[in-house]
């Protein structure tokens, strides 16, 4: 039985290490927080997990919180005009919907499933040396702690990771009491409040440790009116400052908020980092090697909701060639097959992402108030969400996108 060591305890760790061991292999992880000091501590994300990764938690019985989680069923689109009305404002439906589980929550929750299951966990932090003593006694040592010293295993890849510095400033609340937006008050959805020049806002249904939510999420361009968190202030001036910006920014959306309250007095976060795609293989002292997984390797900006759901995407995209590899070796060769794999989908959502970070080009604004008239469209674009590899088709290229439009006018005009 192969023995496996992953270091990290997130979505792509302990979805890995639950899936293999139901595969009865030998599987530990190593943790630097248990369940009741994840519980008890800040929250750590914004997730919003579409169709397909939410298929592989089912498939593995890892949606122990489907039930009690709003489901999302649309995405809406909103951009402020220069008097902060909405120059644009639409809603699409998602053949599939979306979830979102405070990671409080889930990772908690997962970790005692692990144990419960029979697994392995190994409570502690954990250094470079301390994973170079560990690596003779497991066949496999996968890096999935995006934080730390040991991302620095992991050399950058230049040719993929255009930006080297941040290019958002982030900034989370989740909130009790928010009211439906009028416009669909019986459809939960992702709303992305676009201020052009300034920056984001996300507002996006969610299940926390004391219930049904919402997530106010701000991306501030750096150096903007929404960079203006470096004095990290305490939760309730957090929750101040950010209604303060709504109703300055996005009214439409401040308007829902005159009942809103923090869940909890670790309810908020801020942070930024720059994107980036680091190679596989990280070598330690003693020459051993490692392979690192989701955000090691892969970490692309928020703007487009994909962290968990790439980090999902990277866990069954691993669980694959964890299971055809066999009775072979887990040597650097392999690790660097094993991410290629997941790299040849992984590379959509970070050119996506990447490109939706600068001023929109033409025919991007073109297809989103293209979206407002044709629900196809708006449709289209939505579930490119949940397959970010559609986009290459229509979206990313200006004489594709050109041709998709004069089709869908032509089809919806003529009927």
């Amino acid at each position: 039985m192969w023995k496996v060591l992953i270091v990290g305890a997130g979505q792509a760790g302990l979805q890995l290490g639950l899936s293999l061991h139901r595969h009865e292999y030998d599987v530990t992880i190593m943790s630097a927080r248990t369940p009741d000091e994840i519980r008890s501590g800040r929250v750590m994300s914004t997730q919003c997990m579409f169709g397909p990764a939410l298929q592989h938690e089912r498939d593995y019985g890892l949606n122990l919180w489907e039930r009690q989680t709003p489901k999302i069923e649309g995405l809406g689109l909103s951009i402020a005009d220069p008097d902060h009305g909405r120059a644009l404002d639409w809603v699409g439906r998602l053949d599939d919907y979306a979830q979102s589980v405070d990671q409080r929550v889930k990772m908690a929750g997962w970790l005692e499933l692990f144990e419960d299951r029979g697994g392995k966990v190994v409570y502690h932090g954990v250094t470079t040396s301390d994973v170079d003593s560990l690596t003779s006694f497991y066949d496999l040592v996968i890096i999935a702690a995006g934080k730390g010293e040991l991302v620095e295993l992991f050399d950058r890849d230049l040719s993929r990771s255009p930006y080297t510095s941040t290019q958002r400033i982030l900034s989370v609340v989740y909130v009790h009491g928010m009211t439906p937006r009028p416009e669909h008050p019986t459809m939960h959805a992702v709303r992305f409040n676009v201020i052009p020049g300034v920056g984001e806002l996300f507002i996006m249904p969610c299940f926390t440790l004391s219930g049904p939510c919402d997530i106010l999420f701000f991306e501030g361009i750096p150096g903007g009116p929404l960079d203006c968190w470096d004095d990290r202030p305490g939760p309730a001036e957090h929750l101040r400052r950010t209604l303060g910006l709504m109703r300055e920014y996005v009214p439409w959306e401040y308007e829902r908020c005159a009942s809103v309250e923090l869940t909890d007095g670790r309810a908020t976060l801020t942070g930024g980092y720059p994107p980036v795609v680091r190679q596989p293989v990280g070598e330690l002292p003693s020459g051993g090697q490692v392979l690192g997984m989701a955000d090691v390797v892969v970490a692309n900006d928020p703007i487009t909701g994909q962290g968990s759901n790439s980090a999902s995407k990277c866990a069954a995209s691993y669980l694959a060639s964890i299971l055809e590899r066999g009775n072979e070796p887990f040597d650097g060769g392999w690790m660097q097959r094993a991410f290629d794999r997941y790299w040849s989908d992984a590379q959509h959502t970070t050119m996506w992402t990447n490109a939706l970070l600068g001023p929109p080009p033409e025919h991007v604004m073109k297809i989103l108030g293209a979206a407002g008239a044709y629900p196809e469209i708006a449709r289209r674009f939505v579930n490119g969400f949940a397959d970010p590899a559609d986009y290459q088709h229509w979206f990313m290229d200006p004489d594709k996108a050109e041709m998709y439009l004069a089709t869908v006018a032509s089809r919806q005009d003529g009927e």
